[in-house]
């Protein structure tokens, strides 16, 4: 898939497909590239994430960008959301550390202990999504969890977005592993700086993902998954 993505991304880029123009038809695609539908979909859908195209029912997936520049994940761009996430999960993660409880650490470590075992991409980014509301509950402020109810489904969006095409997940875990060792610990500041190296990798992965092709990348062929 990263291969597929990469070359219709390049082809946009290059100007091959114009703001405006028409992609060409799923089965034209998949015959010329030589692949499946449902790989072909999913490009098409990230394509559709990093808002350099639009998907129209019954008439096919439009170019309307030509460059990527703020990926949108459900109703918000990923520099507002990081943006609320860092002003709200790297405080909430200080308090969590502060006013946990015994069955806060359980669920915890319970859920970190499934995610770390867990190889089913789909599986693994709904309990992300569980991980960071845990955490939000363990601070004992009904608010802060709301607000992460709120985002809920974007969290679980850019998680699969930063999985599929930035093979996040070990380093994810990692991760989430610091973050509750901090809250077993106690420790307010290890818990802060521990959600945001979190974050800080969050960014660093989707900038990554999202910055222009570098020189020699942008002709890639079929077979380079790196483009």
């Amino acid at each position: 898939m990263e291969a597929v993505l990469a070359h219709l991304r390049a082809a946009i880029e290059r100007g091959d497909y114009a703001i405006g123009d028409k992609l060409p038809s799923e089965a034209e695609l998949c015959r010329t590239l030589e692949i499946s539908r449902p790989v072909l979909r999913e490009a098409l859908r990230a394509l559709q994430t990093m808002g350099l195209t639009v998907s129209k029912t019954g008439k096919g997936t439009f170019v309307v960008a030509s460059a990527v520049e703020d990926p949108t994940f459900g109703d918000y761009a990923a520099s507002d959301l990081l943006e609320v996430r860092r002003h709200v999960e790297i405080p909430v993660a200080g308090y969590a550390a502060l006013r946990r409880t015994p069955e806060n650490l359980d669920h915890l470590a319970h859920l970190l202990d499934r995610m770390e075992r867990e190889t089913d991409t789909t599986a693994w980014v709904a309990m992300d999504t569980l991980f960071h509301l845990a955490v939000a509950e363990a601070a004992q402020n009904p608010v802060f969890r709301r607000v992460i109810e709120e985002i809920r489904d974007a969290l679980a969006r850019q998680s699969a977005f930063l999985n599929e095409l930035g093979g996040r997940r070990e380093q994810s875990n990692r991760e989430h592993r610091a973050i509750v060792e901090a809250l077993l610990d106690g420790s307010e500041h290890d818990a802060v700086e521990a959600m945001s190296h979190h974050l800080d990798r969050v960014e660093t992965t989707l900038t990554d993902i999202v910055r222009p092709p570098g020189k020699g990348t942008d002709t890639p062929t079929e077979g380079d998954p790196q483009a």
